[in-house]
């Protein structure tokens, strides 16, 4: 009796030596499954063990989850405290991490970033970067700080008959498709006693007509909407067209514009504080798509 107890105690011993853990799969299988995951995910599976942590910092996991086109992004960060050298020899996963910093380029007016769970390119141009007419005209408007900008400062419009803001850029986009917002606040925000407070005495006259958004490419794509501006008082992203991108390798210029030019009225009291270009999909702060009409 007793011995054949201690045989079934050893049989049940030695099947549970064979159990297999997590820590016992090659690193090389792990990677395998870790190149399905996002990111974030990647991210959190490294927490798993040794192996999962191994197979999550592999150059070829990560190659696949960077834009094809990284070394052209790479190229734009400015950085003085990591020279090109050191760039050169980042890993994957580091390059990864400092794409999803937002990173200025031309002269600090543009900021570019990766979207983390992704890996789309997000994009942002400065009001400063824009050609709005009358800008020089202090009458008219002024550039205020503030600190609801990632540049520090935004355009405010106090009143105006033309009112016309035009820009373009020349980007590397990964392919896929991409909308593009302008981010507009009526009336001007600032803080009083540790509260914020909007100053709507100049909101006026964009009741009257709509304000027309435009958007062309080099390889002949256009969008024509139109809008009513709402919304006092909030940042709001208003949509202005969305554009698709075959090619990473080749430049697309987007050249696009947001006017109200009825002279019949006057307008004002309009904050413009950037342009941003998401992949389509993607959405962060209050967006009024729906509102605008596509014309064409």
């Amino acid at each position: 009796m007793g011995s054949w107890i201690s045989s079934a105690v050893g049989a049940e011993g030695e099947a549970a030596s064979l159990e297999t853990v997590l820590g016992d799969l090659p690193e090389s299988c792990v990677a395998q499954v870790l190149l399905h995951l996002d990111p974030l995910e990647t991210c959190r599976a490294a927490q798993l063990s040794r192996v999962f942590r191994g197979a999550a910092s592999a150059d070829f996991v990560w190659e696949t989850k960077l834009p094809k086109n990284y070394a052209y992004l790479m190229g734009l960060v400015s950085d003085e405290k990591s020279p090109i050298e050191r760039r050169r020899g980042l890993c994957k996963k580091e390059i990864y991490a400092r794409l999803c910093r937002p990173n200025l380029f031309d002269g600090g007016s543009k900021v570019f970033w990766l979207e983390k769970r992704r890996g789309g390119i997000c994009l942002s141009i400065s009001s400063k970067a824009l050609q709005i007419t009358g800008i020089d005209d202090r009458r008219y408007w002024k550039h205020l700080p503030t600190d609801e900008s990632r540049f520090n400062t935004v355009a405010y419009l106090q009143q105006t008959w033309w009112f016309e803001v035009d820009g373009e850029i020349d980007f590397c986009f990964p392919a896929g498709t991409y909308s593009l917002f302008f981010r507009v606040h009526l009336g001007r925000a600032s803080k009083r006693f540790g509260h914020r407070i909007c100053n709507s005495e100049h909101i006026h006259g964009w009741d009257k007509k709509p304000v027309r958004f435009q958007l062309s490419t080099s390889n002949g794509q256009q969008v024509l909407s139109q809008c009513y501006l709402d919304d006092p008082g909030s940042w709001v992203h208003y949509h202005g067209g969305d554009f698709v991108v075959d090619k990473c390798d080749v430049p697309t210029k987007l050249k696009f514009s947001m006017t109200q030019i009825d002279c019949t009225h006057t307008k004002g009291g309009l904050c413009i504080d950037s342009v941003f270009i998401y992949p389509k999909g993607f959405r962060q702060g209050k967006v009024l798509a729906s509102t605008c009409n596509f014309v064409g």
